[in-house]
């Protein structure tokens, strides 16, 4: 993947204003939903990264007409329908390193007349599958060759039947999506019971005027989707990813004298938990010029550096709005006084690699004192006055650009020399992030 970076010096102060990449997951949610959608459909600022890149040759080979202009900076999709993809037999699909991606594609396939081969890369062909497999199968649909991970084969049936589906284990916002992506081709209604998630795909079809009620029981989200109802075309403005922001926020809090504003951010409350888990940990981190978008909220965010964070008892309320977000909390956690605790982070270890254990790891190389406790919890031992100066090399991340980035982070505030491999993994979901480094915000990075 190309020479690994070289990073041997902090990043000096800023003051700053930037505008983070698109957000990946209602990119990928435009994309799926336009090609289902009757007429043509245009998002400008997708994001041009290669998780949204497979997703669109994946609907291009189910014959949808999609034109990308990335120059000027919008997309058109042109839909006919739910269940009107148009394809050949022994037709592969190929979500590369997305487990989104593979798995609503695979909810949008549930009546397909044709056996399907779902695959990805190496890191995508080790997640577990199972947790949408079964639910799909409800549906009516059947796996062949089915090991609970990629390749998959699936083929739809004729027959297909709304389901009551109820998931207490985990919040898993893929699953819940896939199910409601799957109703959308299953007469009469199906309902979901389910911790909650984030929440993108209810709001696009609230938007969407898609038959879909929402309630709480307890601590669960009760969803209920009525199928078999086609809905127009729609335009959509991408707005800028938390999960990127969140680098550069935390960068920001361990640099001097510095300042940011992020314009222009997504900042729905199922996807803000990195903010207000750092701001337990004493950051000053404001949402300003907060407006609302077709359901969603975009705001301004600003940062600035802190002399000093406090450790945090991290309770699990916020896991699910800051699953993505946890490796750089971590490295915050490192710098804060006292010791910080993180628990029920099972999911971690479920994404591209397995972030519990690499945050673990990196937090061992640079000095910080950590224990994970079974497959779920962290102990983090903060060294408010951390300074490096050895050498320090991070690779074979199985692809995982939260990894890398992270590690980028930890050597533009922390000091010494880095050496950090398979830099392009970053193309998976941000690829303006060392753009934005140099150009914008003055890293020297080699």
């Amino acid at each position: 993947m190309g020479r690994p970076i070289l990073i041997d010096s902090t990043i000096k102060e800023f003051n700053k204003k930037i505008k983070v990449d698109a957000d990946k997951s209602l990119s990928i949610r435009f994309a799926l939903l336009a090609s289902q959608a009757v007429g043509k459909s245009k998002a400008h600022n997708l994001l041009k990264s290669e998780d949204v890149i497979s997703t669109i040759n994946c609907l291009k080979k189910l014959g949808v007409k999609i034109k990308w202009n990335k120059k000027k900076n919008f997309c058109e999709i042109i839909g006919n329908g739910i269940n009107s993809y148009n394809y050949k037999k022994n037709l592969t699909l190929n979500a590369g390193n997305s487990g989104t991606a593979a798995r609503l594609i695979m909810s949008t396939l549930i009546n397909s007349p044709k056996i399907i081969k779902i695959t990805g890369d190496k890191s995508l062909k080790k997640r577990d599958m199972n947790r949408i497999i079964k639910p799909l199968q409800e549906f009516g649909a059947t796996f062949k060759k089915n090991h609970g991970t990629l390749p998959l084969y699936i083929k739809g049936s004729d027959f297909i039947r709304p389901i009551n589906y109820f998931n207490n284990k985990i919040a898993s916002a893929q699953t819940k999506s896939a199910i409601m992506f799957g109703a959308l081709s299953a007469p009469g209604q199906t309902s979901l019971k389910c911790l909650p998630s984030r929440n993108h795909t209810e709001l696009l079809f609230k938007y969407l005027k898609i038959p879909i009620t929402l309630n709480k029981e307890n601590n669960f989200d009760i969803i209920k989707v009525r199928g078999k109802q086609n809905f127009k075309s729609f335009n959509y403005n991408i707005p800028s990813d938390i999960s990127s922001a969140a680098f550069f926020i935390v960068l920001t809090l361990l640099s001097k004298n510095s300042r940011l504003v992020l314009k222009n951010i997504g900042v729905n409350k199922s996807r803000t938990g990195v903010i207000n888990i750092l701001n337990k940990m004493g950051a000053k981190i404001k949402i300003r010029q907060k407006r609302n978008y077709k359901g969603e909220k975009i705001a301004n965010i600003h940062v600035k550096s802190s002399k000093s964070l406090r450790s945090v008892n991290c309770h699990s309320k916020f896991n699910s709005s800051a699953i993505d977000e946890f490796l750089i909390i971590f490295l915050a956690a490192a710098k804060a006084k006292g010791v910080s605790y993180f628990k029920n982070l099972e999911e971690l270890n479920k994404k591209e690699s397995r972030r519990l254990d690499w945050g673990s790891k990196i937090l061992s190389m640079i000095g910080v004192k950590n224990k994970l406790i079974g497959e779920n919890a962290i102990k983090i031992w903060g060294r408010p006055n951390l300074k490096l100066k050895k050498n320090y090399e991070v690779k074979n991340f199985l692809k995982d650009h939260r990894v890398m980035a992270m590690s980028t982070i930890a050597a533009l505030t922390l000091g010494g020399k880095w050496k950090i491999h398979d830099p392009e993994s970053i193309k998976t979901s941000f690829p303006s992030f060392f753009k934005i480094l140099q150009k914008n915000l003055g890293a020297k990075i080699n």
